[in-house]
């Protein structure tokens, strides 16, 4: 062990001459401690809210999905596409075509978002049951059409599943121009009645979405093999990444291959900012509490003045002095991290596993009872490193002050 270190332990967990400086040693201690502590479980937070979004996101977003870089549609007889449906890694496959639309039932009317979905959407999609409120998902029978429902949708039209009236879908002729003299020429019409209501317990889901029939929704948008996207789901333990990776080099640049993070970038970044503004928030905290780090020092420079002198009686020079002041500042802010990191790592498992924050009093109230929570070691690593150099800092200023005063004076009193 280093001397600077050795006397720098020792001075730390010795007792002073004032045992106020005792005190303060240990409220600097506490203090990082339990500002770190409230970081790592805010961040902690955070995380699990992000989980609990992109796990209900993940209901309908496919783990895969392939678009064109270029042009709204891409072609799904093209070879290259042709082929993705055999690859050994695919579980399931579906082309979608996704278009605005307006729905009529009754006396209401709303404009929503049109997904044209194939036969093969479900095991695309193997949560889809789970967000079903009513009804059952079912695209069409011998004679006629079905949709699916957003619950927003459902609401606003006053609409439930297997109601005797049908609605009707509005869509834009897709090669003709607007015919002023008669609007309604310039529509395509078709009848539907609804199988299903879902929720996703998101806005973006929830209050636009219709899920058709593709076969239905190319028809009246004048598309043959045309489609929006196609939706892929791998088979268990493939290697999402990977895969990509190679099917990206395989189909080209003309394709954009984007995994269920990717395809939630927005929100995914939002969430991100949200989380590091706070983070900068609570750091304001924990630069306070540094503080206590600059007075507990000073004071135990003060209170050590006889040892600095036996210290240059016995040869020791200022740097080695300085550096063991500079060590306890450090130790004080490491001690204080490294406890405050075991102590929010311990709430974090307590809130995991017990649940011990509930939201709201009645169970099903929110989408989950409990505060989530995903403690990540990278947000620790950061913590920590943050933590470690304003520690730094802190010892830094006393040090500096002690190498121009109180060692200056301690070599002009030796030359007396």
């Amino acid at each position: 062990m280093p001397l600077s270190l050795k006397i720098a332990v020792r001075y730390l967990f010795s007792r002073k001459s004032h045992s106020a400086i005792n005190l303060i040693s240990l409220v600097s201690v506490l203090g990082v401690a339990v500002t770190t502590m409230a970081i790592i479980c805010t961040l902690s937070v955070y995380n699990g809210f992000q989980d609990v979004v992109f796990s209900l996101c993940s209901r309908l977003d496919p783990q895969v999905r392939v678009e064109s870089v270029q042009g709204k549609t891409l072609d799904t007889s093209a070879p290259e596409l042709v082929a993705l449906r055999d690859c050994a890694e695919v579980a399931a496959l579906t082309p979608v075509v996704e278009e605005n639309a307006l729905v009529v039932f009754g006396n209401h009317q709303m404009p929503v978002f049109l997904k044209g979905v194939g036969d093969d959407y479900p095991a695309v999609h193997p949560q889809l049951d789970e967000t079903l409120l009513d009804g059952q998902f079912l695209l069409a029978d011998t004679a006629l059409w079905y949709v699916g429902l957003g619950a927003g949708v459902a609401t606003r039209l006053e609409a439930g599943a297997f109601f005797s009236r049908p609605l009707r879908l509005y869509a834009p002729k897709r090669k003709s121009a607007v015919n002023l003299a008669n609007p309604s020429a310039s529509f395509r019409e078709r009848e539907v009645y609804a199988s299903a209501v879902f929720a996703v317990n998101q806005q973006e889901y929830d209050e636009a979405w219709v899920i058709a029939p593709l076969a239905l929704v190319r028809e009246l948008y004048d598309y043959t093999t045309e489609a929006t996207a196609l939706e892929v789901r791998l088979h268990d333990r493939v290697d999402e990444q990977a895969f990509i990776a190679r099917l990206q080099a395989r189909l080209g640049d003309g394709y954009r291959i984007s995994d269920r993070l990717q395809q939630q970038a927005s929100a995914y970044n939002m969430m991100q900012i949200e989380k590091w503004i706070t983070f900068l928030i609570l750091l304001f905290i924990l630069l306070i509490a540094t503080f206590n780090v600059i007075g507990s020092l000073s004071m135990l420079i003060i209170d050590k003045q006889a040892d600095i002198r036996t210290l240059h009686n016995l040869g020791a020079d200022d740097t080695l002095i300085s550096r063991i002041f500079f060590v306890e500042g450090w130790l004080i802010s490491a001690i204080g991290a490294g406890g405050g990191l075991l102590a929010g790592i311990f709430l974090c498992w307590l809130q995991q596993t017990f649940g011990l924050l509930r939201m709201g009093g009645t169970p099903g109230t929110f989408v989950v009872d409990a505060y989530p929570v995903h403690f990540l070691w990278s947000d620790a690593g950061v913590v920590l490193v943050v933590v470690v150099l304003l520690g730094l800092v802190a010892s830094w200023f006393p040090v500096r002050y002690l190498r121009k005063r109180w060692l200056a004076r301690s070599h002009t009193a030796d030359v007396d």
